[in-house]
């Protein structure tokens, strides 16, 4: 129906697919092309300037592929890169994840809140503005230097012992979890066993009720076959079947 008739996503590695579940919920008749950067994983340690330049490729590859509108399915490159590609692609609608604190304030702001994110989306002006905004003062901030990596790794064993080292801490001492990166939520067990019963936030399924939105207002909703294309940038198919293990759980 559509000449470009795909939904692209982006992230670090595979990660993204969180997102991409709460996208197929929602939108289950699009076709997708999900692109797991491994090759320049982690982002949150890039400079600025190099973080640009890696997501501007992705989406010139993504545009290739014929895709309709682009989802940013990682924090720190939504938190840095997003005002550069929407102003350079202005007929192409962007659609990027950001760390779900605004919820903290909207459901839970008496309750003291732990976030979890990169230091690259912690350090990000994005992010500032958006936690000086809905500051609730009873806010732990957590730069998680290495957690995504280990998670793209899949080795149970060093997650766990990454969490009992670096958020132990925070057992009784917090109520809410932010997962401020696509990553976390594939671990979000292994942290509750940690702190106990927490109520956790994370902004997928809001990215994917708001890019509804975006495709009903652009007249963009397609019924296609529901086909889903996974690329990776190192090409690595350990990754693709771990990405479609996932997302068939």
């Amino acid at each position: 129906m559509y000449k470009n008739n795909k939904i692209g996503i982006f992230d670090s590695g595979i990660g993204g697919v969180t997102v991409l579940k709460e996208i197929i919920k929602v939108l289950p008749y699009e076709n997708y092309i999900y692109y797991s950067d491994s090759k320049n994983n982690p982002y949150g340690d890039k400079e600025d300037k190099e973080l640009l330049n890696i997501c501007d490729n992705i989406v010139k590859y993504l545009l290739e592929e014929k895709c309709k509108a682009i989802v940013i399915a990682c924090n720190t490159a939504s938190a840095k890169a997003v005002g550069f590609l929407r102003k350079k692609y202005i007929n192409i609608p962007f659609i990027a994840i950001e760390p779900a604190y605004k919820m903290v304030y909207d459901l839970a702001y008496d309750k003291t809140t732990l976030v979890m994110a990169t230091k690259g989306t912690i350090e990000s002006e994005k992010f500032n503005l958006l936690y000086n905004k809905y500051n609730n003062h009873k806010t732990y901030l957590m730069e998680c230097v290495g957690l995504a990596d280990i998670i793209e790794e899949g080795n149970n064993k060093k997650i766990d012992e990454y969490l009992k080292r670096n958020i132990g801490i925070y057992k009784g001492k917090v109520q809410n979890v932010v997962l401020g990166c696509t990553h976390y939520p594939l671990i979000q067990k292994n942290i509750q066993e940690i702190l106990g019963n927490v109520t956790f936030f994370n902004g997928a399924k809001r990215l994917a009720d708001h890019l509804k939105v975006v495709l009903q207002e652009k007249d963009l909703i397609a019924k296609n076959e529901g086909i889903i294309n996974f690329i990776d940038s190192q090409k690595l198919e350990s990754k693709k079947e771990r990405f479609f293990k996932i997302l068939e759980n």
